[in-house]
Parts: structure tokens; sequence; C-alpha cells
């Protein structure tokens, strides 16, 4: 077994055991989760009524939740490693009037067979190596309709090993004080030994690399960034 393939099974796991609370846990474990999350969904900008939207690693819905509320008739594509958090997000969007698709799988080597307006991701490609990052923002570029957008809500390293250790001592500190029990901490910091987190440098490179010539981090709040990026027309 590989390295690469323990990581997954190993994450694939932990999100499973972790499904049922996944939600509320986000709101501890996430500085400023509604600006983190909110800033996000806020760059799903469109005239469209029902524009196509896929999530990567969507998980259970969450980041998707807050687009489709601006947007209650797009087209809803969802995909994810773990079919628990899905059977979450097929809950979430039971009444959702327009249509959805959750799909169980490796977005990293699915083929979509179509493009879409946009193409979003919160707190899951931190969890591939750098080549895969890399090679994934290639594919996202060609999955993208002309002047659609790729939004990625993500962990970020420090750009030294001072600030990746700054960034994390204070992480620690914030969950710390939440108000989370402290074994969902625990596990939490479990998680996060398998986080193989890029910097905001290497990732705007990549980006760019991948065709995105307008690309930026509109946000960061120590080691949480929100990436922005748009394919010309």
């Amino acid at each position: 077994m590989t390295d690469e393939s323990f990581t997954y099974e190993r994450v694939k796991k932990m999100f499973d055991a972790g499904a049922d609370q996944y939600d509320w846990q986000r709101r501890s474990l996430i500085p400023d989760f509604d600006q983190f999350y909110g800033i996000a969904a806020s760059l799903v900008r469109t005239e469209q009524a029902a524009p196509s939207i896929l999530d990567l690693g969507a998980g259970t819905g969450l980041l998707t939740s807050f687009i489709a509320a601006a947007y209650p008739h797009a087209k809803l594509t969802l995909i994810d490693f773990s079919e628990k958090m899905l059977a979450r997000a097929r809950e979430r969007f039971s009444r959702h009037p327009g249509e959805v698709r959750c799909i169980a799988g490796d977005y990293a080597a699915y083929a979509f067979g179509e493009t879409f307006d946009f193409v979003v991701s919160a707190l899951s490609i931190h969890h591939l190596e750098d080549a895969d990052k890399r090679k994934l923002f290639k594919t996202v570029y060609g999955l993208l309709n002309g002047g659609g957008a790729f939004v990625n809500a993500d962990q970020a390293a420090g750009e030294t090993p001072f600030f990746e250790a700054f960034n994390m001592r204070q992480w620690e500190r914030e969950v710390a004080a939440s108000g989370l029990p402290p074994e969902r901490i625990e596990e939490s910091k479990e998680r996060r030994k398998q986080d193989r987190n890029a910097t905001v440098a290497d990732q705007l490179g990549w980006l760019r690399e991948a065709g995105f010539a307008e690309a930026d981090c509109v946000y960061k709040r120590y080691g949480f960034a929100v990436f922005y990026a748009i394919k010309p027309k």
C-alpha cells in the first residue's frame, strides 16, 4: 500500500465517522466561520437564474447550501468520497427545486463529461499532494465554461516554518476557547495530521499556470484562505 492510498483511506474513514457532527463542528473549528463561508459563497455571482455548480469534496453540502440560498434553482453537482457525508447532502437538498446530483467518488480522477459555470470547494483540496493540486487546478480550468469561476475556501500553509507554527498555535488557542468538547478537538487534530497544505503563493502560481490569468487570495485569516480564479470568456 502506498503512502498516498493510506492517506486517502484514512481520511475517508475519519470523515465517514464524523459525518453526523460535521456541520455543527465547523463553527467551532473554523475561525470566523461566517466570514470564511460567506465570502466564498458571495463570489458565486451571475445573472443566470439556474447556474450549474460543481462542488468538489462537497461533504454534507455545507458550502453549496449557502450558494443555493442565493440561487434556489441552481443545477448542483456534489462529489465526495464519503457516502455518509453525501447522505447528509441528499437530505439537505431534498427540497431543492433545481437538479441535484450527488456522486460518490474521487474528484481528482472522475470524468465529469460536462462543463460548469462555477466550480467550488471548501476544506478539501488541501488533502491532496502538491503535484495533485497542481494537476487538479488544470482540470478545473477545463471544467469551467468561459467566464466561469473557481472558488476554493481552504487551508493554506504559512509562507515560512515560523508562520506555519504561528498559524497552528493560533488555531489551537481559538478552538480550545470555542467550547467544543476536548475529544472532538483531539479528533480534529488527528485529522489535521493528514493535511498537505500548500502556501498561498504556490497555489496562486498553480492557478495562473493552469490558465487563470485572474486569480487571487481574496480572504485570509491565519491558515484559512479563500481563492478566487476566473476563466476568460
